[in-house]
């Protein structure tokens, strides 16, 4: 058998070179000539501290049967070492991708492909460079060196312009009785409740409805109705012929996936996970089939002989497959959607054993596609905790550490899973209300300082000015509306998946810790930068520093600490002086000269949302301390207070 190229995929092949490591490779079987790497995952789970190769296997494939999607699979492991024979630890790694292989099913399905090849490779901890081997057999020893790597410039159109999603949600609650003070056959008895349930997805009476997500769409093609019957759950998804491969579909059974992906001009399309055809499958039990048998209902009755005890467990399935187009959707409710319910809902099971007989965690998969990921990982979180409680920072934080992610900003949160819409949308943002403008500094003119240093707020933000959202706080809410500008950087930074509040709960937060008295909620009250301190803190959890000023005119003084703020923190800055609050983006400093510009963004604008009026007016623009007609900005008779939000380090 001739030994397959490797096309390399992801951006980052070796995650870290501060250890040695082992990393799992993962490809797809529906990719294997050239042998394909998507991503790679690295191992956590270790028997022996500071050996790469003492592996715990089994902690290792429950880990990675919740994050990795159906349509994934582990195809080898990459040993990132500093020293030692590279065919020999390509070996090791074969070894240990072949024993994970096993646990998981060789082809990722639970079975057992002919064309199936095990990458080994290795990694230089101190220089990158990575070597590949291949191995045909089960034995690691019939290594082989790979001659043929390419490293795709264009890895997402190679991912999804042939491929699309397959998503279920299923809510399940099961019912189940026990002994009260028996938790050996609790645990017992729950387990086979679970498993009964798991095993009616095969039912003759499962019935599945398939349609695109995309219903919003007037050329959406119309829903199709698959039954039990027409599955095959046992065949080898290596052998099933893609609709390429058939001269023309003569039945339900050959229709294809691509049947519900939709068109799009050429040229036109983004290839991303977020961009891509979703179709939608939905299991019902339909019971109303004819039956060749004759039946009258029966009434079965088993006594309790002892205090019994009725629980009812709710489980939120939400499973995402990755499958080609031209694969028939039979084979893919077959051998990948039904697996990966299967999987999703044994590894909650798993997670309800502990506490059984107490309160039930509150669990809920969600899918992420952070950057630098071609596809889609699933998680499973405990709603029962806070996000910012440690037990779940944790969890998040072996996530970003075992997907080779910064440990300093938060990339798994909640607020950034993919949210999916009727209309084929994916957003991640969730806000209530009309869509504000965005980042309205990008594209204004220079600020006019001659050599000076540039420093800006770092990522996005939403503006916020008087009259928005046909609330009238014109002349009292310009504090309110610069604090909602900085909740709303926090937001689309991922450091918090709440709403950006409302005056009114601004309000509330203020009189809940203590702050302000209970006739302050519904006031037209200013507040200032402690104030806007007091609620960062309570609704993020955010510090604040704080500098004062007894003069407008002394705020040049502070442009090199303000443009280090910028540097290094990245967040809007709140400025308040007098009656009158102002939102800080960015300094342009000449240090030699100490020439300076601040770029404002003024919340006291009260028009409609135009970018080319808001810029054209002044609303967000450049403003000297003293301008070319010698007009102060800054008031030398206000003292200031400035209020500089710090970026989390968190996950």
């Amino acid at each position: 058998m001739e030994i397959p190229g490797v096309r390399v995929l992801c951006p980052k092949l070796v995650l870290r070179r501060d250890e040695p490591c082992l990393q799992w490779l993962i490809g797809s079987p529906f990719f294997a000539d050239p042998v394909a790497i998507f991503s790679t995952f690295r191992c956590l789970h270790s028997r022996s501290p500071g050996d790469a190769l003492a592996l715990d296997y089994a902690k290792e494939s429950e880990d990675l049967q919740v994050l990795l999607m159906k349509g994934f699979c582990v195809i080898g492991a990459l040993v990132v070492q500093r020293d030692g024979n590279a065919e020999q630890m390509a070996g090791h790694a074969v070894d240990a991708a072949q024993r994970m292989q096993k646990l998981l099913g060789v082809d990722g399905f639970g079975g057992k492909s002919e064309k199936h090849w095990t990458i080994g490779a290795v990694g230089d901890i101190d220089s990158g460079d990575v070597h590949f081997f291949s191995s045909s057999g089960e034995s690691p020893k019939s290594l082989e060196a790979v001659t043929s790597v390419i490293y795709d410039s264009d890895p997402e159109k190679y991912v999804w312009e042939k491929g699309c999603l397959l998503r279920c949600k299923l809510p399940i609650k099961l019912p189940f009785y026990f002994p009260e003070n028996k938790k050996s056959d609790a645990v017992e008895l729950y387990l086979s409740t679970v498993g009964a349930a798991a095993e009616k997805f095969k039912d003759p009476e499962v019935t599945f409805m398939v349609e695109t997500l995309n219903k919003a769409n007037a050329e959406a093609p119309q829903p199709v109705i698959f039954h039990a019957g027409d599955l095959d759950v046992d065949a080898d998804i290596s052998n099933v012929k893609l609709s390429s491969q058939v001269a023309e579909d003569r039945d339900i059974k050959s229709l294809p996936c691509s049947h519900f992906c939709l068109e799009s001009n050429p040229g036109t399309k983004s290839f991303s996970a977020e961009n891509a055809d979703i179709i939608e499958v939905t299991f019902l039990l339909n019971g109303s089939r004819k039956s060749g048998e004759t039946a009258a209902p029966v009434a079965v009755y088993f006594p309790v002989l002892e205090e019994t005890r009725l629980s009812v467990l709710q489980f939120k399935l939400d499973v995402l497959c990755y499958a080609p187009k031209d694969l028939p959707l039979v084979s893919a409710i077959s051998k990948l959607l039904i697996p990966g319910v299967v999987d999703q809902l044994t590894a909650m099971k798993n997670a309800y054993v502990p506490n059984l007989l107490k309160d039930h965690p509150r669990l809920h998969p969600y899918h992420f596609n952070p950057l630098g990921m071609l596809h889609p990982i699933t998680v499973i979180y405990d709603l029962s905790y806070g996000e910012t409680e440690m037990s779940q920072v944790e969890v998040r934080r072996s996530l970003h550490m075992r997907l080779g992610l910064p440990t300093d900003r938060p990339l798994l949160r909640i607020s950034n899973s993919l949210y999916f819409t009727v209309d084929g949308v994916k957003s991640k943002e969730r806000q209530r209300g009309p869509s504000l403008l965005k980042d309205v500094h990008i594209g204004i003119p220079s600020s006019g300082v001659s050599g000076g240093v540039t420093s800006l707020v770092q990522g996005s933000y939403e503006y916020y000015h008087y009259l928005q959202d046909g609330f009238d706080d014109s002349g009292w809410g310009c504090a309110y509306r610069s604090l909602q500008t900085i909740i709303s950087w926090f937001r689309l930074q991922y450091y918090t998946s709440i709403d950006v509040p409302s005056h009114r709960e601004i309000q509330q937060s203020l009189v809940e810790i203590g702050d302000k008295e209970p006739a302050f909620i519904g006031s037209r009250e200013w507040i200032g930068a402690i104030e806007l301190s007091f609620v960062l803190d309570k609704l993020l959890g955010v510090s604040c520093k704080v500098i004062n000023v007894r003069s407008g005119a002394e705020l040049p003084e502070k442009c090199r600490e303000l443009a280090l703020h910028f540097e290094t923190q990245g967040t809007p800055i709140m400025i308040g002086g007098g009656v009158l609050a102002y939102t800080l983006l960015g300094i342009d400093y000449n240090e030699a000269s100490g020439d300076c510009a601040f770029l404002i963004l003024d919340p006291h604008y009260t028009g409609s949302d135009d970018h080319k009026k808001i810029v054209n007016g002044g609303w967000c623009s450049w403003k000297k301390a003293v301008d070319s007609k010698g007009k102060s900005f800054f008031l030398h008779d206000k003292f200031y207070n400035l209020l500089l939000p710090q970026r989390p380090n968190m996950v």
